[in-house]
């Protein structure tokens, strides 16, 4: 009996380092795949990185000079598709989960949601050509190209948002309208300062999407030269993701710019998290003056 009891003990023992045992191996595999890409990245392209590369537009072809348009342009468009998304993706939340009946219409209109975020960013991409640039004649356009990174991504700030009002305890919104507070002031002032660092979570991660995206760009916003600023939400600017695809495909000088491009692709990187360390140290705050 104890002979039996120690073998399956010992069995139980082995499964359990054995799981444990790949579940190291495979996060091993992916910090060496990423760690290589970045170093791959920096060592090819931190050699271009000074602050003429920064500041200054480019010239000849876009041999020379720097991507100054393209740093601004993608920092109106990833701004302007949070703006755009973030208040939608809330109010849709909100409406979700705390005003709609649950039924199989939401149920149905969940799994639509869900199958929206895998939809590849071409289909956005011409579905934005469609409606903004042509049927609302904005244009090629700031305001194109953010309307359309919004809706892209749209489907993560739901559901990160819907997670994060659903983990706020119902006492508090028992409470809240047991002393004759309305449903939308409870709403307002009890659940939703709570939920939003989840909220801003959600955020994050779309933030990083928008700024990296270039099939949407490329049909709504995105020039493939300008050497001035955009002077109004309905001007063409050059993107960063965009212009690496110009730089490593479309030029006439692809290998000669080939620093240019590692080099661009860092100061992307560089982009993305500094917009998401910002919204990480927002999110830390609020939660640090978290209620419960």
């Amino acid at each position: 009996m104890n002979e039996s009891i120690n073998s399956s003990m010992k069995w139980r023992y082995f499964k359990q380092t054995l799981f444990f045992g790949i579940v190291r191996l495979s996060f091993l595999i992916i910090a060496l795949a990423l760690g290589g890409l970045l170093l791959y990245i920096v060592i090819n392209g931190i050699g271009v990185i000074n602050l003429d590369f920064i500041t200054t537009m480019p010239t000849d072809s876009m041999t020379r000079g720097g991507i100054m348009p393209a740093i601004v342009g993608t920092i109106y468009l990833t701004v302007g598709a949070i703006l755009i998304g973030l208040p939608l993706g809330v109010a849709s939340a909100i409406y979700l989960t705390e005003y709609a009946v649950q039924g199989r219409m939401i149920r149905i209109i969940k799994i639509g949601i869900n199958c929206l975020a895998g939809v590849p960013s071409v289909v956005f991409g011409l579905f934005g050509l469609g409606l903004f640039v042509v049927m609302l004649k904005f244009g090629s356009s700031i305001l194109a190209g953010s309307l359309t990174l919004g809706f892209l991504i749209l489907p993560t700030i739901i559901g990160a948002a819907e997670e994060a009002l659903k983990a706020v305890p119902q006492t508090f919104r028992e409470a809240s309208l047991a002393l004759g507070v309305s449903k939308w002031q409870t709403i307002f002032r009890i659940v939703l300062p709570n939920a939003l660092p989840g909220i801003l979570t959600g955020s994050i991660l779309g933030v990083g999407r928008a700024a990296g995206e270039t099939a949407p760009i490329m049909f709504t916003a995105a020039a493939f030269f300008t050497a001035k600023l955009p002077e109004s939400i309905f001007g063409e600017v050059m993107a960063l993701p965009y212009h690496i695809y110009v730089l490593a495909t479309a030029g006439t000088h692809i290998e000669e710019t080939r620093p240019m491009q590692f080099g661009t692709v860092l100061v992307l990187i560089a982009v993305v998290l500094g917009i998401d360390l910002l919204a990480i140290i927002i999110r830390s705050r609020m939660r640090r003056n978290k209620r419960w």
